[in-house]
C-alpha cells in the first residue's frame, strides 16, 4: 500500500536535522554543513570538529547551506576556535548568510572567527 504524502502540518512538526560531510583538501579539514545547528543536532558537528589528536589543525566549515544556528551552535564554534588556536592552527567559516550571518554578527563571532565568502578563499591564505 503506497504511503500517503505528508500534510504541511506534519512537515513542520518533523525535526530538522544537520548533515555533516567531512573531506580534506591539502591537509585542511573541510566540513560541509546543511540544515540547522542547535542543541539537538550539535553532537555530530562537535565530533567532526574534534582536534584533540591533530597538530596545527586547519579547518574550514562551509556554512552556505546552514539555515539556523542557536547558542549551542555558537558555543561549538567558539570552543573549536579556542582549541584550534591553542594548537597553533586556524578555523574559517565559509558563506554564512541571512539569519545565520546576522546571529554570528550579533554575538561577535564574525569578529572572532575568519569568515570568507567562498570556499576557494577559505582554502587559501
Amino acid at each position: 500500500m503506497p504511503e500517503e504524502p505528508m500534510t504541511d502540518a506534519e512537515k513542520t512538526q518533523q525535526p530538522r536535522g544537520l548533515s555533516v560531510e567531512v573531506t580534506a583538501t591539502d591537509g585542511i579539514r573541510v566540513l560541509t554543513l546543511a540544515g540547522e545547528i542547535d542543541h539537538h543536532t550539535g553532537a555530530p558537528l562537535r565530533q567532526a570538529l574534534d582536534v584533540s589528536d591533530t597538530a596545527r589543525p586547519r579547518i574550514v566549515i562551509d556554512m552556505r547551506q546552514v539555515t539556523f544556528i542557536d547558542s549551542s551552535g555558537i558555543n561549538i564554534l567558539i570552543a573549536t576556535h579556542q582549541a584550534v588556536t591553542a594548537a597553533g592552527g586556524w578555523l574559517r567559516l565559509v558563506g554564512p548568510a541571512g539569519s545565520v550571518m546576522r546571529t554570528l554578527q550579533i554575538v561577535g563571532v564574525d569578529a572572532l572567527i575568519d569568515c570568507r565568502p567562498t570556499l576557494r578563499e577559505a582554502l587559501t591564505n
